[in-house]
C-alpha cells in the first residue's frame, strides 16, 4: 500500500521516466530522489505487459545503485520478480 512517496522504501519497482526505464529495490527517499539498490537500466523491457507478468526483459544493463528523479518519472509498476543482477 502507498500513500505517501515514504511508502516506496523497500519496495521493488519497474520505474518509467520521461527518458528511460530501470529496475530496482527503492532504499531511501531524499526529497526529489529515490535511492535504488540491485538497480538495473532496462534498454529493451519487450512486450510490456509480459515483463511486468513475469518479469523476462530483453535487454537490461545491471548498475548496482542508481538515484532517480522522481520529477521525471512517469508511472511506476510493483516488480514481484527476482531483480536481474546481470547485464544481458
Amino acid at each position: 500500500d502507498i500513500s505517501t512517496l515514504d511508502d516506496l522504501v523497500k519496495q521493488k519497482l519497474f520505474i518509467r521516466t520521461v527518458t528511460y526505464h530501470c529496475v530496482g529495490k527503492v532504499t531511501k527517499r531524499m526529497g526529489a530522489f529515490v535511492e535504488l539498490s540491485t538497480a538495473s537500466w532496462v534498454a529493451d523491457s519487450g512486450k510490456f505487459s509480459t515483463a511486468i507478468a513475469d518479469g523476462t526483459l530483453s535487454e537490461v544493463e545491471y548498475v548496482g545503485t542508481m538515484w532517480v528523479n522522481l520529477s521525471s518519472v512517469v508511472d511506476f509498476f510493483p516488480w514481484k520478480h527476482d531483480l536481474p543482477t546481470k547485464s544481458k
